[in-house]
């Protein structure tokens, strides 16, 4: 895969993403992939956000660092959401938060097939103690 082509697969990705157009994943997600070391599966991924667009009703995936080489993808997402219930296992309750998520994906095939998560918790942790 050309350097050139990733960022503009990736946007894609994030728009279908953003859409909930789960019926097209398919053209941006691996049959096989792999999150955090779990073998989801196209359709194990894709109930995971379903899940999370289900207890985070607004949430958005906004790309604030993004950089591209060979097959891999390195990305910080902001988030500005409103998750109905605990989030992290952190009591939200509906609050708004402000968080980022540092991930990086590996695709093959034109798609992605590994992915590796880490949200900024503590950030979270942070607004809800400021907030008590």
């Amino acid at each position: 895969m050309h350097d050139q082509d990733l960022p503009t697969l990736y946007r894609a990705y994030i728009e279908c993403l953003n859409r909930q157009d789960w019926a097209n994943l398919g053209q941006f997600v691996h049959e096989d992939v792999v999150h955090n070391g779990r073998r989801l599966g196209l359709d194990g991924y894709r109930e995971m956000l379903e899940r999370d667009y289900q207890e985070i009703p607004d949430l958005q995936f906004n790309i604030r660092l993004l950089t591209c080489e060979e097959s891999m993808v390195a990305c910080r997402l902001d988030f500005h959401c409103t998750p109905k219930g605990r989030f992290l296992d952190l009591p939200v309750n509906g609050r708004k938060v402000a968080f980022s998520e540092n991930v990086f994906y590996a695709f093959r095939d034109g798609k992605v097939a590994e992915v590796w998560s880490v949200v900024d918790k503590a950030a979270i942790e942070a607004q809800l103690a400021s907030r008590v």
